[in-house]
């Protein structure tokens, strides 16, 4: 029998405690916010107020963000590259702000390190994104990678040695598993997972265009 991976393997293998479902949705502003999220560097210093300022936060602390998107996309005035595109969450915690700006409310926190994300739109050191489910905002642009992971979107979803109907089963994902993709055809992904690698149908996953491949 394949094991059947559920969002508890994939917390671990993000370094997140609880099960997946619990992480997905983001956290609602706290009515008092102790310390801010942002981070850039593990060498930036926080101003007094816990707030990591824009002036901390640099073009050359950012990690690059590749040009992965839909073909279809147009170009961001910022970065040059595609809109929408998908990136992750860098961090363990984000705030997600109501504007493009350290000034502007905090509307959400993002709480789950890998999770994927998708970029809509630019603006200086700031990008909108959303998640699987339409929620998010403005957040700095040093709380995003290019690596690419994706949302396992259907329960029980069949991981398999190859990228075809009849292969093998390597696993059963859950639904709210976050995997790390590796390549994409025009109909399967190939995933990791706790130590498991195989492809998925990519109907079934979010955090990948429909038409889009990745070699």
């Amino acid at each position: 029998m394949a094991p059947r991976l559920s969002g508890l393997v994939a917390a671990a293998i993000i370094a997140l405690p609880g099960a997946a479902g619990a992480e997905l949705r983001p956290l609602a502003r706290p009515e008092s916010i102790v310390a801010a999220i942002e981070n850039a560097t593990p060498a930036a210093a926080p101003d007094p107020a816990g707030e990591v300022t824009e002036d901390q936060l640099t073009e050359a602390a950012a990690p690059p963000e590749l040009a992965s998107a839909d073909p279809g996309a147009q170009l961001g005035p910022v970065t040059h590259l595609p809109l929408p595109r998908f990136v992750t969450l860098k961090t363990s915690e984000g705030n997600v702000r109501r504007g493009p700006s350290l000034s502007h409310r905090i509307d959400w926190v993002f709480v789950r390190r890998g999770m994927p994300l998708m970029v809509t739109a630019e603006f200086g050191h700031w990008r909108r994104v959303e998640d699987a489910e339409g929620l998010g905002g403005w957040v700095h642009y040093a709380l995003i990678s290019g690596t690419r992971n994706v949302l396992v979107a259907q329960d029980r979803t069949i991981l398999r040695r190859r990228g075809d109907e009849g292969a093998p089963v390597v696993a059963e994902l859950e639904q709210g598993v976050v995997a790390r993709l590796n390549e994409c055809s025009r109909d399967w992904c190939q995933l990791s997972v706790s130590g498991y690698r195989g492809w998925a149908e990519k109907t079934a996953l979010w955090g990948v265009f429909p038409d889009e491949v990745l070699d």
